[in-house]
Order: structure tokens, then sequence, then C-alpha cells
């Protein structure tokens, strides 16, 4: 849903989608599910890292690391949206990168929260890191699943564009072949 306005001065033109940030990627699902999973990750980052009295401490200082990895890396992703970069990049393949970005966070973010859940014990704050790095999980397997379905989901044939364009039948009893415009 985008609407260009034109703005006239008296030598220069310029439209509002023009503009270097993309503020209506925000309002967008892919925006907002990015926004939801560094809010989780920041909720995380901040339970796990100011808690006292870990456990585990192996398991929770993994726990942490792999929070504020993929926070920092939502928030590359993010601001390349934002500032439309990589449409200035072109030779890297965006949605795929997201892809296995999101493929490899969701399980990471996946096993560090099963770990920090059972290694928990009674401190609240790593609970609710555990808590929150499942909504991130979830999160981070429902954007998963929309970039599948950008990246590997089904790409018209050549046929199928054929098909599109319009088919162009023989009449008659021969059977010759179908013709494409």
């Amino acid at each position: 849903m985008s609407h260009t306005v034109i703005t006239t001065t008296s030598t220069t033109t310029r439209t509002s989608g023009d503009s270097v940030l993309n503020m209506g990627y925000t309002r967008t699902i892919p925006g907002l599910l990015k926004m939801g999973q560094m809010l989780a990750l920041l909720i995380v980052f901040l339970c796990v890292h100011c808690a006292r009295g870990w456990p585990s401490w192996a398991a929770f200082q993994f726990f942490e690391v792999v929070a504020l990895w993929f926070l920092i890396a939502l928030l590359v992703f993010f601001l390349m949206h934002l500032c439309r970069l990589q449409e200035k990049m072109p030779c890297i393949n965006w949605p795929l990168t997201e892809f296995f970005h999101y493929s490899v966070g969701t399980v990471l973010i996946l096993i560090a929260s099963i770990i920090a859940a059972v290694k928990s014990g009674s401190v609240s704050a790593l609970v609710a890191a555990s808590v929150f790095g499942f909504i991130t999980t979830f999160l981070m397997a429902v954007s998963l699943w929309t970039s599948y379905s950008v990246t590997c989901g089904p790409h018209p044939t050549v046929c199928q564009l054929g098909d599109q364009r319009g088919r162009m039948h023989q009449t008659g009893p021969s059977n010759e072949v179908d013709h494409f415009i």
C-alpha cells in the first residue's frame, strides 16, 4: 500500500517514495515481526545479563551470547530494510540470506531457551528470559515460514509464463505442437 505524493516547487520535483527511510516497512508484517523479535531478544538479554545467582554459568552464558548475536543481526536486517540498502547491494540474495538467518536463529534460540528453562532453577529473571526466548522462537519460526514462501516458494516456469501471456492453439486435425506468443 504505497502512496505517492508529488510536491512541486519552482525547480524541484520530489516524490514521497524517494525518501531515504522506508518508514512504511515498520507497518508491514515482516517489519512488525522483526520489531517484535528485537524487543523479545532485548528482554531476554537484559533478563539474563542482570540476573544474579545463575545456577549454570555455561548455559546462561550461551543463552546470552545467542540472544545478543541474533539481536544485532536482526537490527542489521531491520536497518537494511528501513534504509533500503539491499537495493544498493544487488550482488547478495537478501531473501535467501534472511532465510538462512531465520533457520539458524530459530534452532539456536529454541535450544538455548530449552536449556535455560531446564537450568533456571528458581531464579525468576531466568525463567522470564526462557519464556521470552520461546516467544522469540515462535516469532522467528513465523518469519522463517514467510521468508520460505518468498525464497523457496513456487516460481513460474517458462511454460507457465507462456500460458499467462496467452497461447495460440493449432486448429484442425493435425497433431502439431502448440506455439507460444
